[in-house]
């Protein structure tokens, strides 16, 4: 039976959620960092981590951390926590591939008795439906017999620094009640906020799936009563100011939902609602609205310009903003991207700036090179898409001055005044 004491911790997967984890961990016991990306150990064993996440400093203190990308040095290890992306398909469907590969791979090199810990987010069941045969097939162990698994969800918040790994309250769950004590246990070393020790894996799965699936359907209403104020011209800023001064009235705003996370998960509660026989309609009416919202900015932005007597076609449009969230790195699921497609129809010239971005990444995942910078009296319209210090920073004077003498500037994020901008969600 492992204990604390003899726990030999593995970290598989070095991204935004693995590494933050691997770095606290390491501070206290023996822990390999692996991840199948050679560049991004490297850098890592440089000691700088790009998606900011953890600081030089930080990575300095993790001095029981060492980094991999040799599958061998994983045998050494007895404890797995899996943290690998689970993204989705071009059909919105889940795609488990990347967990499945980990898990075969955790099938080569796990021994008797040994712990695999997932935390990759997943439909309710997945873990035991999934990646326990997966591990089972490949090791020839027997689950909880030969070996044992849990489940403790991620909460990582990319870009805040406020809310980070050790005090965000932690989910945990484990495949048999003792398990789970030491699941449990393994987490309390490091997350100083606590720990809920959840009844089983199911549940664990089930809560995070529905976390950002709350978060998911709450933008959407905020997004559509955004489109009725609009017809009505009534400024939904100004609304929700109103709606807010009760006292539990939720802080919600509209604008573009992507990110790992929020337009991610919903697809994954909804496949497996699907899979048992049951329509989930709020949900997936919320996801609709959500992913439209980047076509209608686009066309609002039109009207806008049309109105104005500029040209669509051959005009100079500039996107400020790239990423999914403001101040940080992060590109994944980025429906910035939306309006970059929808522009593009119209055949204009678009430009998209983001001092966050790695102009190398933005290439690779999206076919955008973000440019150096803007130049002044450039553009015909320019959309705030996303609310970087950099662009507060500006303010609304120095931003219209990259526009040409008529130009359109709209706001998605509420950066600006209604009166200093010519249109916002």
């Amino acid at each position: 039976m492992i204990t604390i004491e003899n726990t030999k911790l593995a970290i598989v997967g070095l991204g935004y959620v693995g590494l933050p984890l691997a770095v606290e961990f390491g501070k206290k016991i023996p822990v390999m960092g692996f991840d199948i990306n050679q560049p991004r150990v490297n850098e890592l064993i440089s000691g700088t981590d790009s998606t900011l996440e953890t600081s030089d400093e930080e990575l300095k203190e993790a001095v029981k951390l060492q980094y991999s990308c040799d599958v061998n040095d994983l045998k050494a290890s007895n404890v797995y926590v899996v943290t690998v992306p689970t993204p989705i398909d071009k059909f919105k469907n889940p795609d488990l591939s990347p967990l499945i590969s980990a898990s075969s791979m955790l099938g080569k090199v796990i021994s008797k008795g040994d712990v695999v810990i997932y935390e990759s987010t997943v439909y309710p069941g997945a873990t035991e439906e999934v990646c326990i045969p997966e591990i089972e097939k490949v090791s020839g162990l027997k689950f909880n017999q030969d070996f044992f698994a849990g489940y403790s969800p991620e909460r990582i918040n990319p870009g805040d620094k406020e809310h980070r790994v050790t005090n965000i309250l932690k989910v945990t769950s484990g495949s048999t009640p003792e398990i789970a004590d030491y699941v449990d246990s393994l987490y309390q070393m490091v997350i100083t906020a606590g720990t809920h020790k959840s009844s089983s894996m199911k549940v664990a799965e089930a809560a995070k799936v529905i976390e950002n699936t709350q978060r998911d359907v709450n933008i959407a209403l905020i997004n559509e009563l955004s489109l009725i104020f609009n017809r009505l011209d009534i400024d939904t800023e100004e609304v929700l100011k109103a709606a807010g001064t009760k006292w539990n009235f939720l802080p919600f705003r509209p604008g573009l939902v992507g990110g790992h996370c929020i337009g991610v998960d919903p697809y994954y509660l909804t496949h497996k609602a699907q899979e048992i026989g049951y329509n989930p309609e709020m949900i997936l009416a919320g996801r609709r609205l959500n992913d439209n919202m980047g076509a209608y900015v686009v066309s609002e932005v039109i009207k806008l310009m049309l109105k104005k007597r500029i040209h669509i076609a051959e005009a100079n449009v500039l996107i400020m903003g790239l990423t999914f969230k403001e101040n940080c790195p992060d590109l994944r699921n980025t429906r910035v991207v939306d309006m970059v497609d929808e522009l593009n129809q119209y055949g204009a010239n678009i430009d998209v700036y983001d001092p966050w971005v790695d102009k190398t990444e933005a290439q690779h995942e999206y076919n955008i090179t973000p440019i150096n910078g803007p130049k002044a009296g450039d553009y015909d319209a320019i959309i705030l898409a996303v609310s970087h210090d950099q662009f507060k920073k500006m303010g609304a004077s120095d931003i219209h001055k990259l526009g040409k003498g008529n130009h359109v500037l709209y706001d998605i994020k509420y950066l600006l005044k209604t009166d200093e901008v010519d249109g916002r969600l």
